[in-house]
């Protein structure tokens, strides 16, 4: 109860306002997400029964470990496939076993969760300061661990040239425009044009690890700690749930 975790909000949380919940981490821990899972649960309810939105996150990566998925066409029986949620078999074969090597000796692991909401409706979002990406990244980046977001192209898209990145329109079946491609991530101008709102969230590793590290006490005196009890060794597999109740909200 002494000692400030590294990585953990145990030093903010102390700093700001004079005390924190030093047996669990209180607000600052991945319990505290429930109730944004429940209220997630109605919102799909809902959109599925008013507009035919259809939101799924899976495991992209973990540490270095990148799986191939198509988010047009990847399914729930998918991902829930397997233990680490994700929907392809050899990648999260070679997922689980890193994760549990890092187990085994008390170290974490980070990775990417990617989401996909299909049929949503053109218009969505707002200019300005309520752009739907803008929305969606101050939702997901509430989320705890979250150190990153993307949406469609992401950093990636830097990498390509204007000609290379645009996304031409065609004419859709429905008479309304489309896009051949989709690395604007469904949002443009902040508003939804129609295709797949495709994100991305990095989450960094668990901060709760059982080797020893430097750390401070309340007194400001240099101590070792060595965390005990139980604690996933990768956050990923969690998050899934979590990212998909967050843009379900949004």
């Amino acid at each position: 109860k002494d000692v400030f975790r590294p990585s953990h909000a145990d030093y903010t949380y102390e700093a700001k306002y004079g005390i924190r919940n030093w047996q669990g981490g209180g607000r600052a821990s991945a319990r505290e997400t429930i109730g944004r899972v429940a209220a997630g649960a109605i919102a799909r309810a809902l959109l599925a029964s008013q507009c035919g939105v259809e939101v799924l996150a899976w495991v992209r990566s973990v540490h270095e470990v990148e799986a191939k998925v198509d988010p047009a066409e990847v399914t729930l029986a998918q991902i829930e496939a397997n233990p680490v949620r994700c929907p392809d078999p050899e990648a999260a074969a070679e997922m689980e076993r890193r994760i549990d090597a890092a187990r085994r000796r008390g170290d974490s692991l980070g990775g990417v969760v990617e989401c996909v909401a299909r049929r949503v409706p053109v218009g969505l979002g707002a200019p300005v300061f309520d752009k739907l990406e803008a929305e969606l990244a101050k939702a997901l980046m509430s989320l705890p661990a979250s150190k990153g977001f993307e949406i469609g192209s992401g950093f990636a898209g830097t990498l390509l040239t204007g000609i290379e990145h645009n996304d031409p329109y065609v004419p859709g079946p429905d008479g309304r425009p489309r896009t051949s491609s989709n690395r604007s991530g469904g949002v443009q101008g902040g508003i939804t044009n129609g295709e797949d709102v495709v994100v991305r969230v990095a989450f960094k590793p668990t901060a709760t690890i059982r080797l020893a590290q430097d750390t401070v006490d309340r007194d400001g005196n240099a101590v070792t700690l060595e965390a005990q009890g139980r604690h996933d060794p990768c956050v990923l597999p969690r998050a899934v749930p979590m990212v998909e109740a967050m843009v379900l909200l949004v």
